[in-house]
Order: structure tokens, then C-alpha cells, then sequence
């Protein structure tokens, strides 16, 4: 996703990190926003169920989005 882009969680790629997004609000069929890159590359910031919350690119790259 590119900064700005907003898509559809789909699922996860890693079960016991899952856990953790989902208590976080990161639940299949929610709308997540990419927000922006920290000036290093990581880590980044989504908007999903109406928070922001920055992530470990390793953590997000196991969230699985539809466009």
C-alpha cells in the first residue's frame, strides 16, 4: 500500500501475531487507511477502527489486505 491507500483486511499470515492484531481492532472486514512511513522506514501508521496505531513493517506485512 502506498500512503493514502485504504483496503479491506482479509487475514493474517502468522497465527500467533494475529492474536494481537485482532485485540488491537485488526479484524477480518475492517477498513484499514496506510498513513504514513516514519522518516526511516519504520515503523508505519494505519488508521483502523478508529485509531491510529504505528506497526513494525514485519508486523504489517503479515496483515493480508484487499484492495
Amino acid at each position: 500500500m502506498v500512503p493514502g491507500e485504504s483496503g479491506i483486511i482479509a487475514g493474517f499470515s502468522d497465527q500467533e501475531l494475529s492474536f494481537k492484531l485482532m485485540e488491537m481492532g485488526f479484524l477480518p472486514g475492517t477498513a484499514i487507511r496506510f498513513n504514513f512511513t516514519a522518516p526511516f522506514g519504520d515503523p508505519i501508521c494505519v488508521t483502523v477502527s478508529g485509531y491510529d496505531l504505528s506497526l513494525r513493517k514485519e508486523e504489517a506485512a503479515t496483515v493480508s489486505i484487499l484492495g
